[in-house]
């Protein structure tokens, strides 16, 4: 190895990403938004599939149901995955440094 690539990897680990000053605040404020809306949409999706399942029995249409029941399945795997994802992004990239 080169005495230009060790420079050049002692470098780039000192490198560290940080946020403009100022910007904590509203970037925080946003991901709150994000955060409750998201947390809103499940539970606006449930109920949707509840009520698939529910006016698919009162009206004998079976397909209604299968596709609320097929609904609550998925939004299910989507809420672990919303709770997993982001575990498994910040393994991969760490604290944020090179």
């Amino acid at each position: 190895m080169s005495t230009l690539t060790v420079h050049t990897i002692a470098l780039a680990t000192k490198v560290c990403p940080k946020a403009p000053p100022g910007a904590i605040q509203p970037t925080n404020q946003i991901e709150g938004y994000v955060l409750w809306g998201v947390g809103i949409l499940f539970g606006i999706s449930v109920i949707v599939a509840i009520g698939a399942i529910i006016a698919g029995r009162v009206f004998g249409m079976p397909h209604a149901s299968k596709v609320g029941v097929i609904s609550v399945v998925v939004v299910f795997i989507c809420a672990v995955a919303y709770l997993v994802l982001p575990g498994m992004v910040n393994g991969i990239l760490g604290n944020g440094c090179i």
